[in-house]
């Protein structure tokens, strides 16, 4: 039998006063793909994120996590929960008073399953070492550097790769990015989507961005991290291929998801809000 979807909505909705904050919202998500999600501002997107583990409530509908209906969960139970997913702020969203050390190590504090994952993999003559694994994580976003240093004696790139680094280090199967490259300058926010590319790839991760970046959605469509090479590779160079459509993109309008297709198919669209969010002059800017 096939495998439950990583991510699951059925017929979701949330109201905030008079305004739909999400309406009749269905969507599934398997693992290795990918939604990049674009949409004017309150049109509903970070309520989708936060709806995925359970921090806003809906009014209708089901949200399935890892075949667990959020929906229907405690508090107590969602914290549990969210322990599988990964997720990267706005910003980044780190600790001032703590190290990056700490600031990735922080999701580890509670993971007991984890340690004890980890512990079985060292075998038993050796014992789960979480500095070891913050340090892999921050190596993984070339960052192994800012161990010891605090996020405002970095750069706010760095930060946002701290961010991602914080978000994975536990090797979640979904990973929700809320903006990751808000703010940023072209060439550090094409670093930034080569990485979420490569957690994609390399662990078949599923992910849902956030963004007002057409390019970040271009690079999640169009390339793929070929781990012999070490390098973010054109799909059309990587072997294997990707399968076709892992990354769909979706557009929100009032709540509402009025379009979910590919990239050709989102650049084919004649709707005009829909339009809106093709910048084809930003295609070959890299």
């Amino acid at each position: 039998m096939p495998e439950e979807p990583i991510l699951e909505f059925k017929d979701v909705s949330l109201r905030f006063g008079e305004s739909w904050a999400l309406r009749n919202i269905s969507l599934t998500l398997e693992p290795g793909e990918t939604r990049i999600i674009f949409g004017a501002a309150g049109s509903g997107k970070t309520t989708l994120l936060k709806a995925v583990v359970g921090l806003v409530r809906v009014d209708k509908g089901s949200i399935k996590l890892f075949g667990q209906d959020v929906t229907k969960l405690s508090e107590n139970e969602l914290f549990v929960l969210r322990r599988r997913a990964g997720v990267l702020f706005q910003e980044g969203g780190l600790f001032d008073s703590l190290t990056v050390g700490e600031n990735v190590e922080y999701p580890l504090v509670t993971q007991d399953n984890l340690k004890q994952v980890k512990a079985a993999q060292a075998g038993e003559a050796q014992t789960f070492d979480p500095e070891k694994l913050v340090r892999d994580t921050l190596r993984f976003v070339e960052l192994e550097q800012t161990f010891d240093k605090f996020p405002a004696e970095i750069s706010g790139g760095m930060r946002r790769r701290v961010g991602i680094a914080r978000a994975v280090v536990t090797e979640p199967l979904l990973v929700l990015y809320d903006s990751p490259t808000a703010g940023l300058d072209p060439i550090t926010a094409n670093t930034i989507m080569a990485l979420l590319a490569k957690e994609r790839d390399v662990r078949n991760s599923a992910s849902l961005v956030v963004t007002h970046r057409y390019q970040d959605g271009e690079i999640m469509a169009d390339f793929r991290y070929d781990s012999e090479q070490e390098a973010l590779l054109s799909s059309t160079k990587s072997s294997p291929p990707p399968k076709p459509a892992l990354t769909k993109f979706m557009v929100m309008k009032e709540g509402e998801i009025v379009f979910l297709g590919t990239r050709p198919e989102l650049e084919s669209s004649n709707d005009e809000y829909v339009k809106r969010f093709v910048r084809h002059e930003d295609r070959h800017a890299q």
